[in-house]
């Protein structure tokens, strides 16, 4: 069964770029000034307050992937780098390379990837009029389609999650945050013009991933 490990990596738009009337919605519930700082910083979790700015895909089997990547249009080569693929393009040229290749694979494996990461690539690609080609929100129960590592490894919800950099630990995996860098940091070094950097963050995730994975199929699979 051909596999593909997913990773995304998002920002929110800038909290001025909203008109009026949709700032005091998003900041609702938000009543100090903590709050509302806290709100706008989250911006990057939601796919209506937010975009994609890389997209990572592993096959675990022959450790050879892409990083599509947004670079606000600066000039780059395509290069690759031990079988991984660098790729740019805006939002909806990476999506659409996302889905032209991901339809080609039997079983999608993510971190979160039913919380976060599907709602995200299927919504951004409808603001773009992009049509899926896989449902990657299929039957929760069926790891063999989506196989969404945070589910599998609480139960379906039966105890506590706990994160990526957490899990590897726990395993003896090496974490991808080793490197200083996490999801948090995403946007700033965005902003920064750090856009190799986020891709190669966004791989790294990818691997610790894909050794979670492992770890699993060959310890807690049943």
């Amino acid at each position: 069964m051909s596999k593909i490990i997913v990773d995304i990596e998002t920002i929110g738009f800038d909290f001025d770029s909203f008109d009026k009337k949709s700032q005091e919605y998003l900041l609702k519930f938000s009543e100090t000034e903590e709050d509302k700082l806290e709100t706008k910083n989250r911006l990057s979790l939601y796919p209506m307050s937010g975009e994609i700015v890389t997209i990572g895909m592993l096959n675990p089997d022959t450790m050879k992937g892409c990083v599509l990547f947004q670079n606000k249009g600066m000039k780059m080569e395509k290069k690759e780098e031990n079988g991984i693929v660098f790729e740019t393009g805006n939002e909806k040229e990476i999506l659409e390379k996302f889905w032209e290749r991901v339809k080609t694979y039997n079983q999608v494996i993510t971190f979160n990837g039913r919380g976060f990461d599907g709602p995200f690539l299927v919504l951004r690609s409808s603001i773009h009029k992009i049509k899926t080609t896989k449902n990657l929100m299929g039957y929760r129960y069926n790891y063999r389609e989506h196989c969404d590592l945070l589910d599998q490894l609480t139960f379906y919800g039966a105890i506590r999650k706990y994160n990526l950099d957490f899990y590897a630990k726990s395993f003896g995996i090496k974490s991808s945050k080793e490197e200083g860098v996490d999801g948090s940091m995403v946007g700033q070094m965005y902003k920064e013009g750090k856009y190799m950097e986020v891709a190669e963050y966004c791989l790294r995730d990818l691997l610790t991933t894909k050794e979670i994975f492992d770890y699993w199929d060959k310890y807690i699979r049943f």
